[in-house]
C-alpha cells in the first residue's frame, strides 16, 4: 500500500473521531490503527510520520506519533 493511501485513510480514520474532542480522538485513532491495520501498514504509517507526517491532519500526526513511540519502546535493543 503506497504511503499516500495510508494518510488518505488515516485521515478519515482521524476525521471519525474529531468530535470526541483532542485526547480522546488521538487514542481513538492510534487505537484503531492498532487494532485494524496489519504490522506492515503500521510500519509504513510510522515512517510517514517520522518524516514529517506530510498530509496528515494534526490528530492523525499526534496518533502517528504515539504509535511510532509505542513500536520504538517495543522494539529489543
Amino acid at each position: 500500500m503506497d504511503e499516500a493511501t495510508l494518510v488518505r485513510m488515516a485521515n478519515q480514520i482521524a476525521a471519525f473521531f474529531a468530535t470526541e474532542g483532542a485526547t480522546a480522538a488521538v487514542d481513538g485513532i492510534a487505537g484503531h490503527i492498532r487494532s485494524f491495520w496489519n504490522p506492515r501498514m503500521r510500519r509504513a504509517f510510522c515512517r510517514v510520520v517520522k518524516a514529517g507526517g506530510e498530509g496528515l491532519s494534526p490528530l492523525a500526526l499526534e496518533a502517528g506519533r504515539r504509535l511510532a513511540s509505542e513500536d520504538a519502546a517495543h522494539r529489543p535493543a
